[in-house]
């Protein structure tokens, strides 16, 4: 027999709301950072949604907007520190505020050895899956502070905490985004700015899609994972949600794993 739900209950699931609270979602018109866009305007926060492709943008905020959201698109490279800048400048004027930042932008355009990599494939790599989130949250931050704080969720990869093959740049440079949000907890936690990061393992989505769709890497990993399923977008979702909410409010610094147990 289920126990009744006491107020203290219904207090916790009342948390998981993000009525009034603004955020900024980068990479947000497609896979995880669709998801986790979506679940935020859902659940009552107004949402500024960003890529790099305005058209991509336009479509995802008019599906959005269909369903009664309040949502705004603002195209952003995220490999550019002007683009980071002025997606926070831009989300003042339409929201008034910034309260939740999701950074999920991210890049890899090569596959392979160390050897095979090029100085301009490491500075694209480096600047989109770190020097952007640093900048579009250094750039926040006054702004989130006057608000009381706010959160951040920085969304990397089970390759920042155990190096992929093949893949060995872009672990690197997830494994400074771990770092970097340890680093964020530590230093804005008196600002009231709580800093989270996310891990996922292989979720079923485009950027992934030479993986999952490769039989021989797709079994090798269900063959190892204690869950035998690969993920979907919205299983990273539901944690971003809590990890963005007053649900959440002791929790920073936290690296969390979206793996299906694969790294356990």
């Amino acid at each position: 027999m289920h126990e009744p739900i006491t107020p203290r209950t219904a207090d916790a699931i009342a948390r998981l709301r993000l009525d009034e609270k603004v955020a900024i979602v980068t990479g947000g018109t497609r896979g995880i950072g669709l998801a986790i866009a979506t679940t935020l305007a859902r659940a009552g926060a107004k949402v500024a949604i960003s890529s790099r492709k305005p058209e991509h943008v336009d479509a995802v905020v008019k599906a959005l907007r269909s369903e009664g959201l309040e949502v705004v698109g603002i195209p952003a490279n995220m490999g550019k520190a002007a683009d980071a800048h002025e997606l926070a400048a831009r989300t003042v004027e339409h929201f008034d505020g910034i309260d939740i930042i999701v950074n999920n932008a991210a890049t890899n355009p090569i596959f392979g050895p160390l050897q095979q990599a090029t100085d301009d494939a490491f500075d694209k790599i480096f600047s989109v899956n770190l020097k952007g989130p640093l900048e579009l949250c250094r750039t926040a931050h006054t702004i989130m502070a006057q608000r009381g704080g706010g959160a951040i969720v920085n969304v990397a990869s089970i390759g920042g905490v155990s190096p992929e093959a093949g893949l060995g740049l872009y672990s690197v440079s997830k494994a400074a985004l771990v770092s970097l949000t340890k680093v964020m907890a530590q230093e804005w936690g008196a600002d009231g700015i709580r800093a989270n990061v996310i891990c996922p393992g292989l979720i079923k989505t485009r950027f992934s899609q030479a993986l999952w769709q490769d039989k021989d890497i797709s079994n090798q990993v269900l063959g190892h994972q204690p869950i035998r399923r690969i993920g979907e977008p919205d299983d990273v979702a539901g944690l971003a949600l809590f990890l963005a909410s007053d649900a959440s409010s002791y929790c920073t610094g936290g690296v969390y794993m979206v793996d299906g147990g694969y790294l356990t």
